[in-house]
């Protein structure tokens, strides 16, 4: 069929908003990339590659425009609950900064209220706002941490993050079953007691 016979159609179209002048500089570099990679940057299915490239590592790390402490503070509830919180496995999507491949994996996240809580989604939130940048995975649990102390200020933190790492599995050692697991945690996690509680019930899985 012809659908140049059909004007009144409507086709799909995205609704996407990127910065112009950043899209189209990253569009000409990932252009002299792939052309020093030895391919035909002029060849069908490569006419659009750049630009395609160019937005989605602007999607891929759009944490650098989100302020995490902003997410939390954005829905804060004054409560008196004084018993763990957590929020366990959010899907994490980054990407390594030594390579610039992606690791990809599950975050546990609770702390323990001091007078405010957070909406649940804000805490998935800070997760992606972090990691959606160039990163490290020790780097990213701190960072997760960090933020929510300093914002609820509650009774303590914990995090833990559990990932593969797609520059161990593509590239150098080539380990496919790898997984690597980073942790930090404050105030009342550093107690053997209340950190053992935390993390049988983000091993338990709800019937």
């Amino acid at each position: 069929m012809d659908i140049t016979q059909h004007p009144e159609k409507t086709f799909y179209r995205k609704d996407e908003h990127f910065d112009c002048e950043r899209t189209e500089k990253l569009s000409y570099h990932y252009k002299e990339i792939i052309k020093l990679l030895g391919e035909d940057t002029e060849r069908e299915g490569l006419l659009q590659t750049p630009l395609r490239v160019a937005k989605a590592m602007q999607f891929m790390t759009q944490g650098y425009g989100q302020n995490p402490e902003e997410i939390l503070q954005s829905a804060l509830f004054k409560e008196d609950y004084r018993q763990m919180v957590i929020v366990k496995d959010i899907e994490i999507y980054s990407l390594c900064e030594h390579h610039m491949l992606p690791f990809v994996g599950r975050a546990h996240v609770a702390y323990i209220p001091n007078g405010y809580i957070t909406g649940l989604s804000k805490i998935a939130r800070v997760v992606d706002a972090y990691a959606r940048r160039l990163q490290v995975q020790e780097r990213l649990t701190q960072q997760i941490k960090n933020c929510i102390q300093n914002t609820l200020h509650p009774l303590g933190v914990a995090v833990v993050i559990e990932a593969r790492h797609l520059c161990m599995m593509m590239r150098g050692v080539q380990k496919q079953n790898s997984v690597t697991t980073t942790s930090d945690f404050s105030g009342a996690f550093e107690k053997l007691a209340t950190r053992e509680e935390f993390i049988r019930l983000i091993s338990t899985k709800l019937r």
